[in-house]
């Protein structure tokens, strides 16, 4: 084969890619749907490819530029992404027609990566029986069961408090608040003492910090799993498990077997694994194994920490800059205490309404998950863009974009605790503001959330101030690796005792 030969063959070879990497790209065009122009092999994604944006952040970027229309079309890569901005259309999607969008799309690789078979992953078939058996975890009436475990571990917190504020040095309120929330989770979820309030490191806490860390090696395990996932079931029958796989895996499954042989009782999520693993008839025909029972676990160990601690030091970042809505807060909070002889109880937590605008308004500002993801399961027609989408197309809901949109919250980049006080809310359209999402498919663990964050910002905020410092990075900056909205930076700030 002579070199013109070959040289032909690669040209033909690369033409070929080249066609096939656009050979969608007149999807959106042919159903009148209006977006960015593609680019070949890349789509609209090409700086999120190379993490010069989070995909956050261009969802943002893209509603601001498109937010009069009520839907645009975008590509990732090859694939057709239905992006909605009018609220209507977002009802429909999120709750009217649930059950055509009851998958979320996200891709699960059970051999290479066994516990991302978790509730917030799983297509429908497996969704619905697994929740429907964990939604009673979550009640008003479990939480209330749980309400003094986290007060506990919230008392842990203070106590900790007044030793390193002795100090003076700045406090990184990041680790201090996955600290408490960890605790919180293994108290309340598993039952054990995870202690990460000490100095030494728990292998949990370990597991959690990598989880969420933006190494390059679970960058590119991300990529492979998205681009080419058959390759990435085949190299995760040769290569390890993620950091923290196998022992979170081992932990599961040695507390179940330890309460079994113990015969120890006790209404947590660990309890209810067992009841599952028990009755596995319950869930049809799911095969039950050990990792998908893991899985939803781990799926709770992580969101639990993870979102409320990134809430508490958010909040703590927004009230060091607004001192006075940080005095009127301390004074509801000081004011509550005392009306309760010191005790906090489930039923005052939810009658102080400066704490609900501060955590609601932390909340827009700060969405942990700042767009939301559904997958049509059938051919489906908008009826009033009159068009129509085929079954498997990804809709993006750009929620970070809709919750900094001027014409809904004026002066977005304000830390405003008045638009979730009084009538505003009830101004706006229900989903302008969707921190826990809506629909079948919302946050399982909201309440939960919502109360383990609040508890941490009271016994934080009430004897102690947080201020800003020399280390304190203004203004805010988001990672741009990050799959949750998180800051590049850590949340550094002062904390000093008041004096009462």
């Amino acid at each position: 084969m002579t070199g013109i030969e070959i040289f032909c063959g690669i040209v033909a070879v690369l033409l070929l890619l080249y066609y096939y990497s656009i050979s969608t790209y007149n999807f959106w065009k042919k159903r009148g749907v209006p977006g960015p122009e593609p680019i070949p092999f890349f789509g609209n994604v090409v700086r999120m490819m190379f993490s010069h944006l989070s995909i956050g952040q261009y969802m943002r970027e893209v509603y601001e530029k498109y937010k009069s229309e009520p839907a645009i079309g975008l590509f990732i890569r090859r694939q057709p992404v239905l992006v909605l901005n009018n609220p209507d259309l977002i009802k429909t999607v999120l709750i009217k027609d649930f059950t055509k969008f009851s998958d979320r799309g996200v891709t699960i690789n059970a051999v290479a990566e066994p516990l991302t078979q978790h509730l917030f992953a799983l297509e429908p078939e497996r969704w619905r029986p697994l929740r429907t058996r964990l939604s009673p975890l979550f009640t008003s009436g479990r939480l209330k069961e749980m309400f003094f475990m986290i007060v506990d571990c919230a008392n842990n917190l203070e106590k900790h408090l007044e030793k390193v504020a002795v100090k003076c040095d700045p406090i990184d309120c990041r680790d201090l608040a996955a600290r408490y929330t960890m605790n919180v989770i293994g108290s309340c979820a598993f039952g054990i003492d995870m202690n990460c309030m000490s100095n030494e490191e728990s292998t949990f806490r370990k597991v959690g910090k990598e989880f969420f860390a933006n190494s390059y090696m679970r960058l590119i395990r991300g990529r492979l799993r998205e681009i080419t996932p058959q390759l990435y079931t085949l190299l995760g029958r040769i290569l390890p498990h993620p950091y923290g796989t196998d022992f979170f895996i081992d932990s599961v499954l040695n507390m179940i077997e330890y309460r079994k042989k113990n015969n120890i009782v006790r209404n947590d999520f660990i309890n209810t694994l067992m009841d599952i693993r028990d009755h596995p008839e319950k869930l049809g025909d799911i095969e039950l194994t050990d990792s998908l029972l893991a899985a939803q676990a781990f799926v709770f160990f992580i969101a639990g920490f993870e979102t409320s601690s990134s809430t508490i030091s958010n909040a703590l970042y927004e009230l060091a800059l607004n001192q006075d809505i940080q005095d009127k807060l301390r004074s509801e909070i000081k004011e509550h205490h005392e009306i309760n002889n010191g005790e906090w109880h489930y039923e005052n937590i939810k009658a102080m309404p400066i704490l609900d605008g501060v955590f609601k308004e932390t909340l827009r500002m700060y969405p942990p998950v700042p767009f939301i993801t559904r997958k049509s399961v059938d051919d489906y027609t908008f009826a009033d863009l009159k068009f129509s989408i085929p079954k498997g197309v990804s809709v993006f809901i750009p929620l970070y974009g809709i919750h900094y949109d001027p014409d809904i919250y004026p002066n977005p980049e304000t830390f405003d605790i008045s638009r979730f006080m009084g009538d505003a809310e009830s101004k706006r359209h229900p989903m302008h503001y969707l921190p826990f999402g809506d629909g079948p498919r919302n946050c399982i663990g909201a309440r939960f959330a919502v109360f383990q964050t609040r508890i941490g910002l009271i016994k934080i905020l009430r004897n102690y101030k947080v201020d800003i410092c020399e280390k304190t990075v203004i203004p805010y900056e988001v990672n741009p690796r990050a799959f949750l909205l998180a800051p590049n930076h850590p949340i550094t700030l002062k904390v000093t005792k008041v004096e009462n």
